[in-house]
C-alpha cells in the first residue's frame, strides 16, 4: 500500500476500493461481451458456409425478439410502403 492510500479515511479507502471493483467488473464484462460477440460473428459464418443468408438471419433474430402485435404492425407499415412504391401488387 502507498504512504498515500495508509493515511487515507476508512471512507475514502472505501469508496477507492469500491470504484476499483466496479471498474474491474465492467473489464470482466466487456471481455465477456467481446467472446460472445465473437461467438455470435462465428455462428453466422457458420451458417452462411452452410448456405444460408446471414442478412436474412439477423432480420428474424431482430423479428423474434419482437412481440406478435409490434411485428405485425411493423409488417404492417412496411406492406403499405412497399405498395404505396409500386413494388407489391
Amino acid at each position: 500500500m502507498s504512504a498515500a492510500a495508509e493515511h487515507d479515511q476508512p471512507a475514502t479507502r472505501f469508496a477507492k476500493d469500491q470504484l476499483k471493483s466496479i471498474v474491474e467488473r465492467i473489464e470482466k464484462l466487456e471481455e465477456e461481451k467481446k467472446a460472445t460477440s465473437d461467438d455470435i460473428r462465428d455462428v453466422y459464418a457458420e451458417a452462411k458456409g452452410n448456405g444460408f443468408d446471414a442478412k436474412a438471419l439477423r432480420t428474424i433474430v431482430r423479428m423474434r425478439k419482437m412481440d406478435v402485435d409490434e411485428r405485425r404492425e411493423q409488417q404492417d407499415v412496411l406492406d403499405t410502403y412497399l405498395h404505396a412504391l409500386g413494388m407489391l401488387q
